[in-house]
């Protein structure tokens, strides 16, 4: 072969390439660059406007953020949504064993259940609660209105509410396991305990702890709604400040900005244990 055929041009590898390779150019996107340019300059001026406007009172914000109302009120939301949580998918997981049953009555009141909670918003649910002793003034000899105070109808409507969805999130993530990975753990002889805790369960749960992820910060922001029933949680407890000094936004932004900290660290949190489920998989990082 003619020595001028091929010319050693420098390379990654370090051999010798022919003379007439062509030369990559990365695509210059001018479109994506001026887009970009825009946006962070609507955006510089977004938070400009709002750090600079007045009306704001960023120093009524800083001396009521950390007050001893607004963390009791922050104490109750947190705490409600715990509790909402944990009711709503014991309950919701019964009622997908009810909708994966065989039986056609279980089948019927699963998704009878999970049909009517989530066809009646959660607001109109919270009020008809609220008022149920219109309906049943006693309820085995105890007043109604005596044994469901506020708090217990706010438990007791978003729990309701909570279930149907989670219903739907343990049905799902159940389906999601492969129907073969069952047939082989019967052919090892384990127990329907065991099929559901050692092989059902861990990777259902990849499928389940994204939606339950999304629905627990959902619950937490959702628990705003029990203030109208006079429930003393955060954005109550900031509407109780501000009925009293007339300092509607700053108190609003109080609350705003506790529900922003909390979701953020809750997405941080379901973050890290989808990664751990997703050990394994493709989905892994």
């Amino acid at each position: 072969m003619p020595s001028d055929t091929l010319a050693k041009v420098p390379a990654a590898s370090g051999t010798p390439q022919p003379a007439d390779t062509p030369r990559i150019v990365p695509q210059r996107r001018y479109g994506q660059w001026a887009a970009a340019v825009v946006v962070l300059t609507l955006l510089g001026l977004a938070v400009n406007s709002v750090l600079r406007n007045k009306a704001f009172q960023w120093d009524v914000v800083a001396d009521y953020f950390t007050s001893d109302s607004i963390l009791r009120g922050l104490w109750l939301t947190l705490w409600l949504t715990a509790v909402v949580m944990v009711l709503g998918f014991a309950l919701g997981t019964l009622l997908a064993a009810f909708r994966l049953s065989a039986n056609p009555v279980l089948r019927a009141v699963g998704w009878g259940y999970v049909w009517l909670f989530r066809s009646i918003p959660i607001l109109v649910q919270l009020l008809l609660w609220f008022n149920i002793g219109a309906l049943y003034p006693q309820v085995l000899g105890v007043k109604t209105v005596d044994l469901l105070s506020p708090v217990a109808v706010a438990i007791v409507g978003l729990t309701l509410h909570e279930a149907a969805y989670a219903a739907e999130v343990v049905r799902g993530g159940i389906l999601s396991v492969d129907r073969s990975q069952i047939e082989a753990a019967q052919a090892l002889g384990l127990s329907p305990w065991r099929r559901w805790w050692r092989i059902v369960l861990p990777q259902a749960m990849r499928a389940i702890v994204p939606p339950a992820g999304n629905m627990l910060i959902g619950t937490l922001k959702g628990t705003s709604i029990v203030s109208v029933i006079a429930v003393n949680d955060l954005l109550f407890s900031a509407q109780l400040i501000y009925h009293r000094t007339y300092q509607v936004i700053p108190l609003l932004m109080v609350a705003t900005l506790w529900y922003a900290v909390v979701t953020s660290l809750l997405g941080i949190g379901q973050y890290y244990v989808e990664k751990r489920y997703a050990r394994g998989t493709e989905a892994a990082r």
